[in-house]
């Protein structure tokens, strides 16, 4: 897989907020929340071009029998994908290229705090923001053909980010900020 990161694209919340209402559609009642993830998610940092979706579930096991749903969507199911207790689903677009990730974790996954975490810090401290936006502009540059030497010259920071992150929400006793599209309210509520 090619490393291409690009400019953040405002129109990534958009493409969220219409994906959600699709992935919520076909996973059905299961869902408690689908929240927007990531490198897209932070305004003004550059980014990998792929929309990440965490969707909090009820019960994992359940997400299993939606397979099929989201096949319909064109998501190929990829099991836990080497993370204990997820669910991973995987979209490309009409080229052949990556455009959305689902990731599923039941109700309570410190992976869903983890993520939120980091997402809602990196909002709130730019400059952190920015340093990790060159980091990875740098290791794209370095390594534009490999994905695990970039998501390897990143880890150690990244964790190091997560950590920050969860303490700060934790001394702060912040909740996540939820970021449900009135279209998707509307959908749960129909």
């Amino acid at each position: 897989m090619n490393v291409v990161v690009v400019r953040h694209d405002p129109n990534w919340f958009a493409k969220f907020s219409r994906e959600s209402i699709a992935v919520l559609r076909a996973l059905g009642d299961t869902v408690l929340a689908v929240h927007h993830v990531g490198s897209t998610s932070i305004a003004g940092i550059y980014a990998k071009p792929i929309v990440d979706m965490l969707v909090e579930v009820r019960q994992l096991g359940s997400v299993d029998a939606r397979n099929e749903a989201m096949a319909d969507l064109g998501y190929e199911a990829m099991g836990e994908c080497g993370i204990p207790g997820r669910r991973y689903f995987r979209k490309n677009n009409a080229l052949g290229e990556r455009e959305f990730n689902v990731h599923l974790f039941a109700a309570g996954s410190a992976a869903i705090e983890r993520h939120l975490a980091l997402r809602d810090f990196l909002r709130a401290h730019e400059g952190l923001a920015a340093e990790y936006s060159e980091l990875k502009r740098r290791l794209a540059r370095q390594h534009p053909d490999s994905i695990d030497l970039y998501m390897d010259g990143k880890d150690a920071f990244v964790k190091e980010l997560e950590r920050q992150a969860v303490a700060w929400r934790h001394s702060a006793q912040l909740s996540p900020a939820r970021e449900v599209t009135e279209a998707f309210a509307a959908e749960r509520n129909s």
